[in-house]
């Protein structure tokens, strides 16, 4: 699988926010797709369970499991993500975790503009505790 689009897009380029604007779709998809594929259920559930994925906690106790794995490219966007000005953390998060949760998605970003589909699937299973040479 490559980008949906596919247009030309240097994500070198975007702010740390642009990435995470991506990344946040990304990461969405990813456990939607995860989810639905599971079987079907009604979608109130399916939210639900999606919530417990995507919110700002979940992803900073992500960050914490694949970070010692990144290499130094990808740690300088975590870091780019980690330090990006955000004046507002929701109420259910601490601003760690909000710094953390918009350094992984500022992450996702990245890698998805850069065409690496198969690096963020990696990232998610060691993060799940999965093997990323696993075939699907």
């Amino acid at each position: 699988m490559s980008r949906l689009l596919g247009d030309e897009c240097d994500p070198t380029q975007l702010s740390a926010l642009g990435l995470a604007f991506v990344g946040d779709g990304v990461y969405d998809l990813i456990i939607r797709e995860e989810l639905a594929c599971r079987g079907n259920r009604p979608v109130k559930e399916l939210n639900l369970e999606k919530v417990e994925f995507v919110r700002c906690q979940a992803q900073a106790e992500l960050v914490k499991k694949i970070e010692p794995l990144l290499t130094e490219e990808e740690a300088d966007v975590l870091r780019r993500g980690r330090n990006a000005h955000v004046t507002h953390a929701p109420k259910s998060a601490t601003m760690a975790q909000y710094h953390a949760a918009t350094a992984f998605e500022a992450l996702l970003g990245y890698l998805y503009l850069s065409d690496r589909i198969e690096r963020i699937r990696d990232l998610i299973r060691l993060g799940a505790g999965k093997n990323a040479d696993r075939e699907e």
